[in-house]
């Protein structure tokens, strides 16, 4: 099972990404800080956005539960690859009992027929 829970700040306003299907991502980097550890950035993608997500400004707080994954693509002639993590909620951390009750929800689904 490929599944991940952060929570961190956004480090910049999040960008819609037109793809070339017609559909449309939201994509986030989150700056994720463990006590005296150095931060880290993740790149988000997330494709099922809200539409007041994209208004969400850099230090918004989030919690994202989604998956790890890592694709491959062409640039510059050459093939690249990008780790991201591809959410699957994303929710402003103010927003403690809606927070709480969807990571209840999917630690549940983690931990199923342990």
């Amino acid at each position: 099972m490929n599944t991940t829970f952060l929570r961190g700040r956004l480090s910049s306003p999040p960008r819609t990404l037109e793809l070339p299907s017609g559909d449309a991502a939201l994509a986030l980097e989150l700056t994720i800080r463990d006590g005296e550890a150095p931060a880290e950035s993740v790149p988000v993608t997330w494709f099922a956005a809200s539409k007041a997500a994209a208004g969400w400004e850099a230090g918004q707080e989030l919690i994202v539960i989604g998956r790890v994954r890592r694709r491959f693509f062409r640039a510059g002639g050459r093939t690249a690859s990008r780790t991201e993590v591809l959410a699957a909620t994303v929710i402003a951390a103010e927003r403690k009992a809606d927070a709480r009750r969807r990571l209840d929800r999917a630690v549940a689904e983690v931990t199923a027929g342990l």
